[in-house]
């Protein structure tokens, strides 16, 4: 088996710059490769070249100039960093298991939060770092004992996927004002300055909206099953009004179908809400703003005797269909979930190497990019 099957590609990235720095085929000011080329290089994503960048960027080895490229940092910066560039295999080698990380989630039921882990163990077990995960099925107060029993634990930090609650968890609060180093994923407190890692919610639900209005749809719903008007939840539907003003639709409050009940089984839909919605064709496109509810949409509308995407197209946050990209059939935005819980991991893990988390906060917001599959289609001739 190849050694480099087992270091993770943005490593893998990081090395190569390394090596060249130590041997000096780059020598300072000199500009490295391009992200294209890095990523044609390694054969991966941008947002795995960005992450190895900004790793990179980080340690001051080197330094990224927007528009023009990055480079490799002045003799001041590098010589503060020529031992982590002269041997990063040796210093893989010498990491011990340092310690336990906390993982806090709602569930790990559908495929966003399976990636999302896998994201965070790579980034983790790397490192040397053990990982434990505590699920919260949803509430608050399992919430802030998970919090509890990890510090008890021993945990040196904390990922946290908070609880869509309009009442802040105090503990969340505390951990603030005692500066235990944490990262919250997905969501933040609004107001309160702290890591905080997602994809933009904005800039998906715009995706969605052009991609429907391209293909003639002008009247588009979007969905929520969530109890309450979290800031995800918010922030995607001021995303999709954005993008309905710039076409110069009338926005319809009534295509905002957010207060309802989540559909527990199939058999229930008929008496659903959302399902006389469908029956009724009162759109011609729907946007879910998860996977699980983009599905429901399309169970409900076959139930209704509809056709997708030949009678109503459908757009979800997230693929809610397969592990395996190739076998998806849903046109979805795709919010980068494996990257995201490495570079949530990643920024914990720079901020234990800083001893101290509240020394400046990141707000990271990593770009959708939609994918289209089979749910979506032209709009049906009337």
């Amino acid at each position: 088996m190849n050694t480099n099957e087992r270091i993770p590609l943005y490593q893998q990235i990081q090395d190569y710059i390394r090596h060249g720095i130590a041997s000096e085929k780059l020598k300072p000011g000199d500009r490295i490769p391009t992200e294209k080329e890095l990523m044609d290089q390694f054969h991966v994503s941008k947002i795995t070249v960005a992450n190895a960048l900004t790793g990179l960027a980080n340690e001051k080895l080197i330094a990224r100039v927007p528009g023009k490229g990055s480079f490799v940092a002045e003799e001041g910066d590098l010589s503060q960093n020529r031992l982590h560039a002269e041997a990063p295999s040796k210093r893989r080698e010498s990491v011990l298991t340092r310690g336990l990380i906390g993982v806090i989630m709602p569930t790990i039921h559908d495929y966003f939060a399976i990636r999302l882990v896998e994201g965070i163990e790579e980034a983790l077990s790397s490192e040397g770092y053990r990982c434990m995960i505590m699920l919260t099925s949803g509430q608050l107060e399992k919430e802030k004992e998970a919090i509890k029993e990890l510090k008890a634990l021993g945990a040196d930090g904390l990922l946290i996927f908070p609880v869509d609650e309009e009442n802040y968890n105090e503990e969340i609060l505390g951990m603030k004002m005692s500066d235990f180093p944490f990262v919250l994923i997905d969501r933040y407190l609004p107001g309160i300055e702290t890591h905080f890692i997602a994809a933009d919610g904005r800039k998906g639900a715009r995706l969605a909206v052009e991609h429907l209005w391209e293909l003639g749809h002008r009247d588009i719903a979007i969905c929520s099953d969530s109890p309450l008007q979290t800031v995800t939840v918010q922030e995607r539907i001021e995303g999709y009004v954005e993008a309905l003003k710039d076409k110069g639709a009338l926005i319809n409050p009534a295509h905002m179908i957010t207060d309802f009940n989540p559909l527990s089984v199939l058999k229930d839909a008929e008496a659903h809400p959302l399902y006389r919605y469908i029956r009724n064709r009162m759109v011609t496109a729907y946007i879910s703003l998860n996977g699980r509810l983009g599905v429901q949409i399309y169970q409900m509308a076959k139930q209704a005797g509809l056709r997708v995407p030949e009678d109503v197209s459908i757009v979800s946050f997230d693929d809610p269909t397969s592990i395996v990209e190739e076998f998806s059939i849903f046109t979805h935005v795709k919010q980068f979930e494996r990257d995201m819980g490495l570079r949530a991991a990643n920024k914990l893990l720079e901020v234990l190497g800083h001893d101290g988390a509240g020394k400046g906060y990141s707000k990271m917001l990593i770009e959708p990019e939609l994918v289209v599959r089979q749910t979506s289609g032209i709009v049906p001739a009337t």
